[in-house]
């Protein structure tokens, strides 16, 4: 076998070994976010428009008033923590008490 098809072997295996970890580690995340954070009861109350949440941006327990869009009244833009916690709460594994 010549040196090159020696390499792309070798690289082609890399690649494969490195795709599994990823699909391995991509499963766990998620796994891993959904068990942590899905409360068997449901977080809302008052018909879906007030929810008991757990504030990323000031650390706080809070219960909080969703808008149309289902944002809590005292979401900000801006803020890279409300955007996660929006994307949190839209995907329904948004940490509760």
């Amino acid at each position: 076998m010549s040196n090159r098809r020696r390499i792309e072997r070798l690289i082609r295996q890399q690649f494969r070994k490195a795709g599994r970890q990823m699909g391995r580690a991509r499963h766990e995340y998620r796994e891993g976010r959904g068990e942590r954070s899905r409360a068997p009861d449901a977080p809302e109350t008052d018909g879906g428009r007030e929810m008991n949440l757990v504030c990323r941006r000031y650390a706080e327990r809070r219960t909080v008033t969703l808008d149309a869009d289902q944002r809590p009244h005292c979401f900000d833009a801006e803020s890279v923590d409300c955007q996660g916690c929006l994307e949190d709460i839209r995907e329904g594994i948004i940490e509760t008490w």
